[in-house]
């Protein structure tokens, strides 16, 4: 019974953590440049190449969150390496908007560790 609460769990941050980085991939993919730093403040201090294959990056992951659904295979292999990078990138935001002074922003990312930790902790014991 507790493995289906927790796959239930897992599928549900999935989803959720999909949805998210798909917005956030479509407007880094999409937006103009002043629009951009309208929405990422950071936007303006790198390259917009950099913001759009960080944008692209998103989006592969987000796709990745719901292979396994999208191919009807258990196998979360792919799952687990997603958020892997995930919790990478996520890390490294909640660093770069503590340093800009963007509590909200951090908060985000938070937000967002505090979703994926637990797919990839449930999605690796199901490796096991």
């Amino acid at each position: 019974m507790r493995a289906i609460w927790t796959n239930a769990l897992a599928w549900t941050f999935q989803g959720w953590l999909a949805m998210f980085f798909a917005g956030a991939a479509y407007a880094k993919l999409t937006a103009p440049a002043d629009h951009l730093a309208i929405l990422l403040g950071w936007s303006e201090q790198v390259p917009l190449g950099l913001v759009r294959g960080l944008g692209a990056l998103e989006a592969t992951l987000a796709l990745s969150m719901l292979l396994p659904l999208l191919a009807r295979k258990s196998g979360h292999i792919g799952v687990v390496a997603a958020a892997s990078f995930l919790i990478g990138l996520e890390s490294v935001f909640l660093v770069v908007h503590l340093t800009r002074f963007e509590p909200a922003l951090a908060f985000v990312n938070a937000i967002l560790l505090g979703l994926t930790i637990p797919v990839w902790f449930i999605r690796k014991r199901a490796l096991s």
